[in-house]
């Protein structure tokens, strides 16, 4: 039986399968069709490392949930627990290993995410500028780059959207980052230093300026070149592959900061109140900043309003306006729930 990189839904063993191939066919575990296809046991020697992170235990959990949970490896909607203990058994020869409890090896655990609570609250209630918790920004600019995305792999066409205040079209110029004595502050700029925020879809970039029902909103497509380089915030677990990491203390080291990486996006995506105070935006600005001075142009991270994704682009020249529309919002939809003390 051949397995094919679907079956596990990650990026670093869809090239080695590819490498590794010689055949194109259909799957025999997950059934995709016109893929390339390998023997499981090819794939042992990358699996051993990644076991290798983990311990048996008794009280602990099946393996192909923690490697779903931890790495979203076996991704694919055929990939039940059953199906991927069987397809993980065939790559390491061993069936009845598979079907043990394990849970993640305590030697790599990390308090990066500890780090980060006491920086956030320093940053926000104590000393902005010169804080003095100590967060090793090393390592973050080392797990960015395992996050990092080219714009030549994302959609060309986003959205930005105001709504209206008189009859006519905004200007081109108003449908961008404000000047600078006009940017007040905003999830990932400081007040005095615009970026341009952009969503992915109409309906992102409209519900992001939470408009009221009957209001009428200018919406602007722009597009950005395709030699940018991005931090993508919006899953990380999906973004990092374990298989380019080079050990399997690399490994256990990369797994403990998934929830570091993770806390980061939550930054820039949890709601806030309409009338926020600024500091709460503090935290997601102070992170915007530094993958700023890493050299990177913009930063992705989901819409806390829909079901899409925006784009915060440092330098507002490096995306072109192009057509401009009128859009009414009929209705907007409320979710509440109970507030907890």
């Amino acid at each position: 039986m051949n397995c094919c990189s679907s079956c596990f839904g990650d990026s670093g063993l869809e090239s080695h399968i590819k490498f590794l191939s010689h055949e194109v066919g259909v799957c025999d575990y997950c059934a995709s069709t016109d893929v390339h296809l390998v023997n499981p046991s090819m794939l042992e020697d990358k699996f051993a490392s990644l076991l290798n992170t983990y311990e048996q235990n008794e009280n602990g959990t099946s393996i192909i949930e923690l490697l779903k949970k931890d790495w979203c490896l076996f991704s694919h909607p055929q990939m039940t627990i059953a199906q991927g203990q069987m397809l993980l058994g065939d790559v390491l020869d061993d069936g009845q290993l598979v079907r043990q409890n394990f849970m993640a090896s305590e030697q790599y655990l990390s308090n990066r995410l500890g780090k980060w609570e006491e920086l956030r609250k320093e940053l926000m209630h104590k000393n902005r500028f010169f804080p003095e918790t100590e967060v090793d920004l090393e390592r973050l600019e080392e797990l960015l780059s395992h996050i990092s995305v080219g714009s030549i792999d994302l959609q060309t066409e986003w959205y930005r959207a105001r709504t209206k205040v008189r009859d006519e079209l905004f200007l081109q110029e108003e449908m961008s980052a404000p000047p600078s004595h006009l940017a007040s502050h905003g999830r990932a700029n400081p007040a005095g230093i615009p970026y341009l925020y952009l969503g992915s879809e109409v309906e992102t970039a409209i519900s992001e300026i939470r408009p009221h029902t009957g209001d009428q909103v200018c919406v602007a497509t722009f597009s950005i070149p395709n030699n940018l380089t991005l931090v993508d915030l919006r899953a990380p677990r999906r973004s990092v592959s374990p298989f380019i990491l080079e050990d399997e203390k690399d490994i256990g080291k990369m797994r403990s900061d998934l929830v570091f990486l993770e806390r980061l996006g939550h930054e820039l995506t949890r709601p806030v109140r309409q009338m926020a105070a600024a500091f709460d935006y503090t935290p997601s600005q102070y992170l915007c900043e530094f993958i700023k001075k890493s050299r990177y142009d913009g930063v992705l991270y989901s819409s806390s309003v829909s079901s899409g994704y925006n784009l915060a682009l440092f330098e507002k020249a490096k995306a072109r306006i192009g057509q401009m529309s009128h859009r009414k919002v009929n209705k907007v939809t409320v979710e509440i729930s109970a507030e907890e003390n």
